[in-house]
C-alpha cells in the first residue's frame, strides 16, 4: 500500500481519515493517468457514500455518529472501474482500493 498526502483534500471533512493509503493496483492506475481518486476521497470525507445499498448508507450514517464501525463507500468511476474507500472503525486508516483488492 502507498500513502497519500492529506493536504487540501476537503475543507471540512466529517470525520478523521487517519493514515491514507492506496493499494498497489490503485497506485498503478494513478501513475498511468487512468484514475484520480481525490474527488472520490473528498466525497467519502463529506459523507457521500456513493453507490452503496440503503443498508450500507444507514450503517455508515450510524457509524459516523457513534464512531464504532467502519465507513464504506463505493464509486463507479466508469463502466469497467469501481473504486472502494474504507475508513477503519477507529479512524486510524482510510484505504482506497479496487473490489478485487479486498
Amino acid at each position: 500500500m502507498t500513502s497519500l498526502t492529506r493536504t487540501g483534500l476537503v475543507s471540512s471533512p466529517r470525520f478523521s481519515t487517519g493514515k491514507l493509503v492506496v493499494t498497489h493496483r490503485i497506485d498503478e492506475l494513478v501513475r498511468q493517468g487512468q484514475l484520480n481518486p481525490i474527488p472520490y476521497l473528498c466525497r467519502h470525507l463529506q459523507g457521500d457514500w456513493g453507490d452503496v445499498s440503503d443498508a450500507d448508507r444507514r450503517s455508515n450514517d450510524l457509524a459516523l455518529q457513534s464512531g464504532e464501525d467502519r465507513l464504506f463507500s463505493s464509486y463507479r468511476v466508469r463502466d469497467d472501474l469501481t473504486l472502494w474507500i474504507i475508513t477503519e472503525w477507529d479512524r486510524s486508516v482510510t484505504t482506497v482500493l479496487l473490489p478485487s483488492d479486498y
